[in-house]
């Protein structure tokens, strides 16, 4: 039987991926409390939601460019840029599927409930499970499939209070698709940046990457606001004045932070754990919450936690081992049978 602290070391082996695992909860518990912050009282938003996606994206851009050229050169980044182009490509893929779920995000919280909206985002779990072993042909273990289900049945349960039972609506209609859409776009951009990240851009400083990822998030961006016709107003005064507000700049600030973190999660860690992060991430907001608002924590919450606590405790038994290095043959794999370099069937956000 391992020890904690082995658990522990399967699952961090450096203290850079500790540090990356905490970081992300705390980034997206923050986001979403203020995210729900800015709503009006009937669910919508003051501001323009497109404009703060891409202003994110933007801000993100920049935020790579400051952070590769800061730990080495200007000269070396257009060198690094010029020798890489081809991930640009590659990229579109994911950018399409953040963009898209990022745009979502802000769709169904205005529709659904919280209860509902995070019951049915918990299906993330086993998707990316599934996503996860097509993609780099890596089967997972019963104890590890085991440990995801009961990951989800945690998220779901603490989300169901006991008068809302019955009340979470599951009607088919338009925007159930859409919040399978939003699952979908998640799950399939996470794994599928995973790959890139460790296999066709393994030799590629992550910085680099981020760059190709985020120009053309900002082009799938600036697409969707030509769409909605958009694109000749969306930083006018009248769009840019409610932006200006702190909430809705600390989200983008927060959303910029979210994207280098994330890429470092998917470079060093890997997207099932990142589903037990965002699966604590339901435990700590609900105990901030009776520390800081006085919410009670109920019954369901506490079988919440025990089922989470069970899932990462056999998770950590036996977790994924998906490293660059180990990710290097499917690359080469993928290389000798002249494929594209994505997955023929198959990746954000």
């Amino acid at each position: 039987m391992n020890t904690l602290w082995e658990r522990y070391h399967k699952l961090f082996p450096k203290k850079r991926c500790a540090v990356i695992f905490v970081v992300y909860m705390a980034l997206f518990i923050t986001q979403g409390l203020t995210v729900t912050a800015t709503q009006k009282p009937d669910h919508k938003y003051e501001y323009n939601t497109a404009t703060v996606v891409l202003l994110a994206e933007a801000a993100k851009l920049v935020t790579s460019v400051v952070i590769f050229v800061c730990q080495n050169s200007w000269e070396e980044f257009k060198i690094e840029i010029r020798k890489r182009t081809a991930l640009i490509g590659y990229y579109f893929i994911p950018a399409v599927l953040y963009c898209l779920y990022n745009n979502l995000q802000f769709t169904s919280l205005s529709w659904f409930d919280p209860t509902s909206y995070f019951v049915l985002m918990q299906f993330r779990v086993v998707v990316t499970g599934v996503l996860f072993q097509f993609i780099f042909k890596k089967q997972l273990t019963r104890m590890q499939w085991l440990s995801l289900i009961l990951l989800t049945i945690g998220c779901t349960v603490q989300r169901l209070q006991e008068n809302d039972i019955g009340k979470v609506s599951l009607d088919v209609n338009i925007y159930c698709v859409l919040i399978l859409l939003q699952v979908l776009s998640s799950c399939f951009a996470g794994v599928y940046t995973e790959f890139i990240l460790k296999t066709l851009g393994r030799d590629t400083p992550v910085m680099v990457q981020n760059v190709f990822l985020y120009l053309d998030s900002i082009f799938c961006n600036l697409v969707l606001l030509t769409y909605n016709g958009q694109v000749f107003t969306f930083l006018s005064y009248q769009n840019l004045q409610p932006v200006l507000s702190f909430k809705v700049i600390y989200i983008i600030i927060n959303q910029t932070c979210i994207g280098i973190v994330v890429s470092l999660f998917l470079r060093y860690l890997n997207s099932i754990l990142k589903s037990f992060a965002s699966a604590l991430e339901i435990v700590f907001t609900a105990v901030l919450a009776m520390v800081f608002f006085g919410v009670p924590i109920g019954f369901n919450t506490i079988i919440s936690i025990l089922l989470i606590f069970v899932a990462t405790y056999l998770y950590s038994a036996n977790p994924v081992n998906n490293s660059a290095a180990d990710s290097r043959e499917l690359s080469k794999e993928n290389i000798n049978n002249n494929r594209p370099r994505i997955i023929s069937s198959s990746d954000k956000v």
